[in-house]
């Protein structure tokens, strides 16, 4: 599956044509490697909004090579976020999407379904992680394509993502974990780390009785345990609002 960047790209670029400005590899891939269950990030940057015909020409290739329901078997999953260049710049919160491709979003994409929100809070913190280390796939570096999220708006944008996270929380426990982990470091430090990393950081600065439910996330993402949480009970939700109290006095 090494070439799955390109093949995304290649996607776009043959279904977008002259309005593609760049596509972008970026998260996991370009911020410490890999692991089991890091996905395959991609950002795209256009001229002009796609039509539907068009989101359907990229997102039917897309379920053949992503995720565990990849035609030719399992593959990483892949999500690709799609957004056009005078919609985000000059910038505006929360920005709007064009396209996103996920997995969690599979059934509903194979119906048809556009199921992603747009405006999207969430776009600003992908946009704020890309515009730092994003490796162009297609295009100039990313940098002279779109400006800088202000911090401001990061900030809102961890904020505004709350209510989803914690509505996943039963069922997606080790990725709620350590997204809720890196937002505290986001917020007390102003970087976007990879997860394991912000792990690391909020154990050593949980109580004694919230570390191993972190630990375990942190485990879970590295391919290191098992994703199964019945023997931590509450102690999941309990860790969660214990960070999410952080994150809120981390606002001021």
């Amino acid at each position: 599956m090494v070439d799955q960047p390109e093949r995304i790209a290649g996607i776009v670029r043959e279904v977008l044509g002259d309005a593609v400005i760049g596509v972008y590899l970026h998260g996991s891939a370009v911020q410490g490697g890999l692991h089991p269950r890091s996905d395959i990030d991609v950002l795209a940057v256009t001229g002009r909004p796609s039509t539907r015909d068009e989101r359907r020409a990229i997102i039917r290739p897309l379920l053949a090579i992503s995720g565990p329901g990849a035609f030719d078997g399992p593959a990483r999953s892949i999500e690709l976020t799609i957004v056009v260049q005078d919609q985000v710049r000059p910038w505006r919160y929360p920005p709007p999407l064009d396209l996103q491709y996920g997995d969690w979003w599979r059934m509903e994409l194979d119906r048809g379904e556009e199921p992603w929100v747009s405006p999207s809070p969430d776009l600003a913190i992908t946009l704020s992680a890309a515009i730092g280390s994003a490796r162009p796939l297609l295009g100039p570096p990313l940098t002279r394509v779109l400006d800088p999220v202000p911090s401001s708006d990061l900030r809102r944008a961890l904020l505004d993502t709350i209510p989803a996270l914690l509505a996943d929380l039963d069922g997606d426990e080790a990725n709620v974990v350590l997204t809720f982990a890196r937002m505290w470091l986001t917020m007390v430090t102003g970087v976007i780390a990879p997860k394991d990393v912000a792990a690391d950081w909020a154990i050593a600065r949980l109580p004694s009785e919230h570390r191993e439910v972190v630990a375990r996330a942190r485990a879970v993402y590295l391919g290191e345990a098992a994703d199964d949480w019945h023997d931590l009970g509450q102690r999941v939700s309990a860790c969660v609002q214990r960070i999410r109290r952080e994150v809120e006095r981390a606002t001021g």
